[in-house]
């Protein structure tokens, strides 16, 4: 059978990953643990968890369908001499909860540079076809309908914020019936500058608490409201909105975030946050060349 080969340097991956994780374990030994009572038995696996991390984000770069396959067809055969401690796939799919706290800590330590400019938008993760989100389980009550535009959607809503070198500064998971612009305060803590996003976060109250913080709120106006005076680099900037469009393309389509077979909603959350972390390691990220041609650098602006 064919090999499947991952787009992104693994190497790289693990060592950012080992090293993260060799220094929140000091930090956490250092804190107060539950006491263990005597003879009591804690489970452990032979694989560290920087291992099961590195494959499980991998695997989001390899272009393989289903993570099963490239278990199968890829690590054990072919990467045993770099993970000498595989353990079967089952017992792998077991592990991979383990490591939720960490890839999310460690996603966190992903984030790009905040430079004055940035977008905003959600898109729809869909956890099954919504002919069959009647029989649903495995997030029931957790999940609910949304109304994009390709239609209704049964699943969560995931809200990104990014700059415009694609580099994610903030993310947020939602059930998919929540409003856009109710996230926005949260995550943009810690933002200034300006933040571009399209009609469905038009709110006189959410733009004057971002302003009062150093966010400027910059959308397009409806058809039936008033016509405003609007700075010409702000009217370019939001015709290029549609960058945080390709950022959510390449989350689907190139690192796989969404797919409706998940039996488990902690591995759900694994696949997710896997994903985010490898869109960080693609070897080109949508970006904007804000810089005109023939002019030297600008110096940084100071907000």
């Amino acid at each position: 059978m064919e090999t499947i080969v991952s787009r992104l340097d693994v190497t790289a991956i693990f060592c950012d990953v080992d090293d993260f994780c060799q220094t929140f374990e000091q930090g956490w030994s250092q804190q107060p643990q539950l006491p263990s009572m005597p003879g009591e038995k804690r489970s452990g696996s032979r694989m560290r968890l920087s291992e099961v991390m590195t494959i499980v984000i991998a695997f989001h770069g390899s272009g393989a369908r289903t993570f099963k396959d490239f278990y199968t067809l890829t690590v054990l055969p072919h990467w045993r001499r770099a993970f000498p401690h595989l353990v079967s796939y089952n017992r792998f799919v077991e592990l991979m909860p383990w490591c939720l706290m960490l890839l999310c800590c460690f996603l966190n330590t992903r984030k790009g540079e905040v430079t004055g400019i940035a977008f905003v938008d959600s898109t729809p993760i869909e956890v099954c076809h919504p002919a069959r989100a009647h029989a649903h389980r495995v997030f029931k009550h957790q999940v609910g309908w949304g109304k994009s535009s390709t239609g209704w959607k049964f699943g969560f809503k995931l809200h990104l914020i990014i700059n415009e070198r694609g580099e994610l500064l903030a993310f947020k998971l939602t059930p998919a019936n929540t409003d856009d612009r109710k996230p926005v305060p949260e995550m943009t803590q810690g933002i200034f500058g300006q933040l571009f996003g399209d009609r469905g976060y038009i709110s006189q109250r959410l733009f004057e608490e971002l302003y009062n913080r150093g966010l400027q709120l910059v959308t397009k106006a409806r058809k039936n409201m008033k016509q405003r005076l609007v700075k010409l680099i702000d009217k370019i900037l939001l015709r290029k909105r549609a960058i945080i469009e390709s950022v959510n393309d390449q989350l689907k389509n190139i690192c796989q975030i969404e797919h409706s077979r998940h039996r488990s909603g902690w591995n759900f959350l694994v696949n997710l946050l896997a994903g985010l972390i490898a869109y960080t390691y693609q070897p080109k990220l949508p970006s904007l060349d804000l810089q005109p041609k023939g002019l030297p650098a600008l110096p940084p602006a100071i907000f």
